[in-house]
């Protein structure tokens, strides 16, 4: 059932008033609506529950806009974060209804894959703790070394603390210094029997890695900035949980990804549900890559990334015409 205009309102309201501390007089500008109808909404939104965040995501899957994407990327739902002039930091505000979103598609007895990156670690930290029951968090790929933040070992762990669920970390690498030590590694009981249980996850949670010099790869060490950038030249679109995609979606042959240990992607797409998360619009090409390839099944991203998606898309189709 469609969320009527005043409920709208009332939504609308208490995101900006609960999740993003705006005063009041604020909302009420924003909104173009007087202070005492701000109280009022605020009012109603306590008395139905609508200012427990989880429950109000209805209001961004029900927008136009979504729902053209939905069917323009052929995806099972997306969620749109609205532009807030108010909001510092806009990537935050993504973060926030990801998190929502992330805890309604969560069920009682989920197997949760969760990769890595500083968009799933701040999601894992804005997130609600929920008490669900016999939900096991599983890391994708191997660790990286101490020093870097938004590990994947860090970001496995704080979910299921989150979740009061049980995190199953991996214990081995991202990435090996060569091919041979990597197949050996693999073949490892332990290591192949966490490999092959990916594919039993019910839900996924990751972002898009970007192949440039800021990417989390260069960064950690995994890749210089002149080896990302000669992946890129022969064809290097995105990252997805430590391996490098090309604009297809699929696992570009070269070195690097032969020494990663980290789950197939054949894996990833056997996941019934694969929630994407992107805050940046530099990671536009990625997205359409992971896309492409189909790593992704439900989708947050911004409005402006959503309306570059939107116009990519007829731009396709009109050329396919």
């Amino acid at each position: 059932m469609a969320i009527r205009p005043a409920e709208q309102l009332i939504h609308k309201a208490a995101w900006l008033y609960y999740a993003h501390g705006l005063r009041q007089d604020q909302v009420a500008s924003q909104l173009n609506i007087s202070r005492a109808s701000v109280a009022m909404y605020l009012r109603k939104a306590r008395e139905t529950g609508i200012v427990n965040i989880s429950t109000s995501t209805q209001l961004f899957t029900d927008d136009v806009m979504a729902r053209k994407l939905e069917d323009a990327l052929g995806l099972d739902a997306v969620w749109i974060a609205p532009e807030n002039g108010h909001i510092p930091d806009p990537s935050t505000d993504i973060a926030v209804l990801a998190a929502s979103v992330f805890l309604e598609l969560v069920k009682k007895g989920d197997r949760i894959g969760v990769a890595w990156g500083r968009t799933v670690y701040m999601i894992a930290d804005i997130m609600s703790y929920a008490d669900l029951q016999e939900v096991t968090v599983v890391q994708l790929c191997g660790n990286l070394g101490a020093p870097y933040s938004y590990r994947p070992d860090q970001c496995t762990m704080e979910i299921a603390r989150r979740l009061n669920a049980k995190g199953l970390n991996f214990y081995a690498p991202l990435v090996l210094s060569t091919e041979e030590l990597a197949r050996a590694l693999r073949d490892e009981p332990v290591i192949r029997e966490q490999l092959s249980g990916i594919k039993d996850c019910d839900l996924a949670l990751y972002s898009v890695g970007a192949v440039d010099a800021e990417s989390h790869l260069v960064k950690c060490g995994a890749l210089t900035s002149g080896e990302m950038a000669e992946l890129r030249s022969r064809g290097a679109a995105g990252v997805i949980a430590g391996q490098i995609i090309d604009a297809e979606g699929k696992v570009l042959d070269c070195s690097y990804n032969r020494r990663v240990i980290s789950a197939e992607l054949a894996s990833l797409r056997a996941i019934e549900k694969r929630l994407m998360v992107v805050q940046e619009d530099s990671k536009f090409e990625p997205l359409l890559a992971a896309i492409a390839g189909g790593l992704c099944t439900h989708l947050v991203v911004g409005a402006h990334m959503a309306q570059r998606l939107l116009d990519h898309a007829g731009a396709a189709t009109q050329k396919v015409s």
